[in-house]
This record gives structure tokens, sequence and C-alpha cells, in this order.
């Protein structure tokens, strides 16, 4: 199983939310770079990364601090946040960005995804984030009427490789991932599926990679010092830490 370290970006800071309420956001890092750096430094091998801001406005709101990690960080990058139109999924590509990771656009324009998963195939990753079962979207500020199953089978039709699936009632509690619900969208579509939301400690971690999750996203768990990056990386492997 693949670990992410999250970085979420503010104001050019790193912050950490509390179930996805921006009045929540708390200063964890003041340079998402040097934040990344260390990230590397811990044996990273993926960085997940989102724009808050970009997400509430619809457009990229702190691209300069974004393009200061593409360009220093020599591993896999995926950013979501703010990522409407076919041609800024291509800028991000373009300036090396892995996987371009799209939740608003997706779920109200369908077209985009068909578009975006013909052009540049397995680059494209949905978010999928769920409150009380149902997608949330525009930074999570408004719940949608559609389930999140079912909104995964449909981008499992248009071809989406890859889901991250967040519980936005666990993020940022450190109180566990929704393993009953993230276990759900596993079985339900053939889909990579990243889990996101709520990591506590490695027990979850190790939960996650006993049900054959393809990646896990850390946040919160790793800024407090509840979890180890290297040992989550080494467990994730399927190999027990050597404490």
């Amino acid at each position: 199983m693949k670990i992410f370290p999250a970085i979420d970006v503010k104001n050019g800071k790193c912050v950490r939310l509390y179930q996805g309420e921006f009045s929540s956001s708390e200063v964890v890092g003041e340079n998402p770079l040097q934040t990344a750096l260390s990230f590397v430094e811990q044996g990273a091998e993926y960085i997940h990364m989102v724009d808050l801001d970009g997400a509430l406005s619809g457009t990229i709101g702190n691209a300069n601090s974004i393009n200061r990690v593409i360009k220093n960080i020599n591993i896999p990058i995926q950013l979501g946040g703010g990522i409407r139109s076919l041609g800024a999924i291509e800028i991000l590509l373009e300036k090396g960005l892995n996987k371009v990771i799209l939740g608003t656009a997706a779920l109200n324009n369908p077209s985009l995804v068909k578009e975006a998963v013909k052009k540049f195939g397995a680059k494209i990753a949905i978010g999928i984030d769920a409150r009380d079962g149902y997608v949330a979207v525009e930074g999570w500020k408004t719940s949608s009427k559609i389930e999140y199953i079912d909104f995964a089978k449909q981008m499992e039709n248009i071809g989406v490789k890859t889901i991250i699936f967040t519980d936005i009632s666990r993020d940022g509690t450190l109180t566990g991932p929704n393993l009953e619900a993230t276990g759900k969208i596993n079985e339900e579509v053939s889909c990579n599926i990243i889990a996101s939301g709520g990591m506590k400690g490695i027990e979850d971690i190790k939960k996650l990679a006993k049900m054959n999750m393809y990646g896990a996203i850390i946040g919160k768990a790793l800024y407090s010092g509840n979890i180890s990056l290297a040992e989550a990386i080494t467990e994730g492997r399927g190999i027990p830490y050597a404490y």
C-alpha cells in the first residue's frame, strides 16, 4: 500500500483542518517546499497536496507554493483543489505534476472528466469527499444528493483509474478512518482506492493494508507525531516495522 503524506496549502502555508472547516485551520508549516523536503528525507515516495484556497475559489490559489514543490521534489506529486478546466489540468501536468485530482469539477461536469481521461489517462484521479454518505463539493461546503458509491461507479464507467475517498466527518480528527465506508468503495469498484481522513495511529495503516487498499493519505497524524512516516511506509509494504 502506498503512503501519501499530505500537504494542505492555505495562504501559502501548510495547514490542517478539522472536519473540513476552514475556520478551524491550524498552521503546521510556514513553507510547503520545506515540508515536502522533510517528507522526502523521511523516505516519502509520494506526496498528496491540496490547494485549499483553490477548492473554495475554483481557481488555483497557491500557484507559487505549488510550483516550487513540483519543481524541487523528484517524487510523484498529486494535487487537488480548484482544478476545473482542461487547460488547468494541462498546465499542471506540463509542470511535472504526476496526477491531477478532480472533485467539484467531476461532479458538476462529467464531460470534463471524460475529456481529461481520454487525453491524459491514468494521470486523472477523482476525489470523492463524503458527508453522511453523500458527495460534498465546493471545498466541502455543499452536499450533493449523490451517494458516494453511485458517484464512484460513474467515474469507473468513464475510465477513471484512481479515487481518493475521504469521510469528511473523520478528517483531521485523529479518530481513525471510516473503515466500513472505505472498504465498501474498495469492493464496489475496480479503481485504485486511496483512503483519506482521520488516520490516528499505525494500527489504521495496518488495517488498511490488510484490506488491500491501494494507498493511504496521512496528514494531521504525521504533524502531531502520532504516526511515523518511515513506520507507515514500511507497514504499508506489508513488512513489520523494526522498532
